[in-house]
């Protein structure tokens, strides 16, 4: 039986095209790499892989380019249940990645992530991110890791500290020692300073510095306040308006913001993928093309839902002691607080200075990608909010020209 097999390896070898033993070669190793590993096993299989040097060539592989071919890359990407999250997988999917997706909750809440790949291409993994052995285990076949994983207000499990700086630290610590990440991706946040008046911020900048410190290849991208339809601004200000009717702005809405629409956003991330390692080691600020004031971005808000603006000024002192309760009770109460929406002490803080692109920083023009302006479709999930239903009156991409857009 062993003659045989010899015998057939023989035949093979000697009658197959060198492209074709290349395909099969890359095959059997892909085949043969295991899945899943942690542990001294993973360990053993992390340190084969080669070292990632920047400038290496392209990652991604040329073909079709759809989700049925094969890019060449295997993205482990924590957070991909979140926001921006499900733009980030759907568009690695339609370029043929596989995309494995760390998931700490129920089923459910990665279900909608699988639809977005060929079959086998979208793969949810149990994880526990304060499990070093778990970690490794989620990214032990990856040669990308994306870091989505983000926190605006604190729960009783989970800090600022804890979600935006140490989580990223530990992933960047753990990739570098995997020995087969190429890319490393930390997605932090426009307005990341150590002077920050946001402790989210705050450990935004510190996660940044711990990540650059243990991966010194990772790209850095900072977006902007991020719309679309699962947003975390405009949804809450449309709810609250058409609860009580009216929107109450902290110091007259009168900070400046560069909202950019999430779509944008998951193109930059995938765009940096496809270079030839030029984006490693930097830091891109995302921001969109057009600077609005918080009072323009819910002038565009009510224009969509077609509803009165009606607003409540709310000096900023103020605004803050109405969000201070919940801070101070956070970790004195034995059960969970509600969830902060508008009246969010660190959000507060974060809108109380402008946030915006700096001059010379790379942006998405680096990245060959042309930002949507927000008034068209970008915000037109809004119409779900319009009291006669989203036929109550023209829609926002039918009042302007096309052009415009």
């Amino acid at each position: 039986m062993q003659a045989a097999a010899a015998w057939r390896r023989h035949l093979l070898d000697g009658n197959i095209s060198p492209t074709t033993a290349a395909a099969i070669s890359a095959f059997r190793s892909a085949s043969l790499a295991p899945q899943g590993l942690g542990g001294a096993d993973g360990a053993r299989y992390m340190s084969a892989r080669a070292p990632a040097v920047k400038g290496t060539g392209h990652l991604v592989r040329k073909g079709t380019g759809g989700r049925s071919s094969v890019s060449g890359i295997i993205a482990t990407v924590f957070g991909a249940t979140g926001f921006l999250g499900r733009y980030l997988v759907q568009q690695l999917a339609k370029m043929g990645s596989q995309v494995l997706v760390p998931f700490r909750g129920s089923e459910d809440c990665h279900r909608h992530l699988k639809l977005m790949g060929d079959l086998g291409q979208i793969v949810p993994m149990k994880y526990n991110p304060r499990d070093m052995d778990s970690i490794k285990a989620v990214m032990a076949k990856s040669n990308v890791v994306i870091n989505l994983i983000g926190r605006e207000y604190e729960t009783r499990n989970y800090g600022f500290d804890e979600v935006n700086h140490h989580m990223a630290e530990q992933l960047a610590m753990i990739s570098k020692e995997h020995g087969g990440i190429m890319r490393f991706i930390q997605v932090s946040s426009l307005g990341a300073s150590s002077s920050s008046p946001s402790r989210m911020l705050r450990a935004k900048a510190a996660g940044e510095e711990s990540v650059l410190k243990e991966f010194p290849e990772a790209t850095i991208m900072r977006p902007a306040t991020m719309i679309g339809t699962e947003d975390r601004i405009l949804n809450r200000w449309a709810q609250f308006a058409k609860n009580w009717g009216f929107l109450p702005l902290v110091d007259s809405g009168s900070t400046k913001i560069q909202p950019v629409y999430v779509v944008d956003v998951a193109a930059a991330i995938v765009n940096s993928l496809k270079d030839d390692g030029t984006s490693m080691g930097k830091t891109y600020e995302l921001g969109g093309p057009e600077i609005y004031t918080v009072h323009e971005l819910a002038e565009l808000m009510y224009e969509t839902i077609r509803e009165w603006p009606r607003y409540i000024d709310v000096p900023l002192p103020i605004a803050r002691a109405i969000a201070s309760p919940r801070e101070m009770l956070l970790n004195k109460v034995p059960f969970p607080l509600p969830t902060p929406s508008i009246f969010n002490k660190d959000q507060i803080n974060a809108f109380s200075v402008d946030t915006l692109v700096s001059d010379n920083a790379l942006t998405f023009s680096d990245l060959g990608i042309v930002p949507h302006k927000l008034k068209g479709y970008p915000v037109e999930f809004l119409v779900c909010y319009r009291k006669g239903g989203p036929a109550f009156g023209s829609t926002v991409s039918e009042k302007i020209r096309s052009s415009e857009l």
